[in-house]
């Protein structure tokens, strides 16, 4: 969060987060998680010696949580609307780290924001909108609702994610987005598509490490609710890959 003049506390400075649920989400499983601060001169005491391999080199695991729109620049266009310029100072920072650990062949997981990011970083690019640029009349975003906006999902057969959900064709997911991937990144295989619009809703590497993204948000779904897609089997891979097994 960049500082802004108007804000009640701290307006005048860069403020770094994580997402209660999603570290949660992790924690569930018994593991410890870390937000990773960037690593930045913009204040008097910015390390000198420290950069992103020091963070790949001690942790197992890499997770990208949702938040500000991908600046259209990280993929090679221009903000077709002021209010979808995004962020680019966090996706530099946050390219900088997926590289780093797949450089390790350590694990990323991408969630909304996260896979469009991973996405952008194998050479993909996004809908700037969904609605506008393709003509859906799904609500993939409705503020009203937020992790309470459900559409369907139709998982593709013969993918590393179907074969996680042996039982599962199609699923209700949560979604809270109006950028999407467009062109798919280099080496990057499809594993989801929303039913409606056929929308992209998850994505994985082909290459030696385990890199993998999708569009709606587990931490925010109860694992209580039998309607919805159970987020354990992917957090489970994530963390075997992250463990080596």
């Amino acid at each position: 969060m960049h500082p802004e003049p108007g804000r009640a506390w701290l307006p005048t400075k860069t403020l770094q987060y994580v997402e209660q649920c999603v570290a949660h989400w992790v924690m569930s499983a018994d593991v410890m998680t870390f937000m990773i601060p960037a690593i930045s001169k913009e204040t008097p005491h910015g390390p000198d010696r420290l950069n992103v391999d020091h963070y790949a080199d001690h942790l197992d695991g890499l997770v990208l949580q949702g938040g500000a729109d991908v600046a259209p620049e990280s993929y090679g266009e221009t903000p077709l609307r002021p209010e979808w310029s995004g962020d680019r100072i966090r996706d530099v920072y946050e390219l900088e780290l997926v590289r780093a650990f797949m450089q390790r062949k350590k694990p990323v997981m991408g969630i909304c924001r996260g896979m469009q990011l991973i996405n952008v970083a194998f050479g993909g690019t996004l809908y700037q909108d969904i609605a506008v640029q393709t003509g859906s009349d799904t609500k993939h975003q409705c503020r009203q609702h937020y992790e309470n906006n459900f559409h369907r999902v139709r998982i593709l057969p013969s993918t590393a994610l179907a074969a996680l959900y042996p039982q599962v064709t199609e699923a209700t997911i949560n979604t809270i987005h109006h950028q999407a991937v467009k062109d798919v990144g280099r080496d990057l295989v499809i594993e989801a598509r929303s039913t409606d619009d056929d929308i992209v809703e998850a994505i994985r590497w082909q290459g030696p490490s385990y890199v993998v993204g999708v569009q709606w948000h587990p931490e925010f779904m109860s694992p209580d609710d039998p309607s919805l897609l159970d987020g354990k089997p992917l957090l489970d891979e994530f963390l075997a890959a992250a463990r080596g097994r």
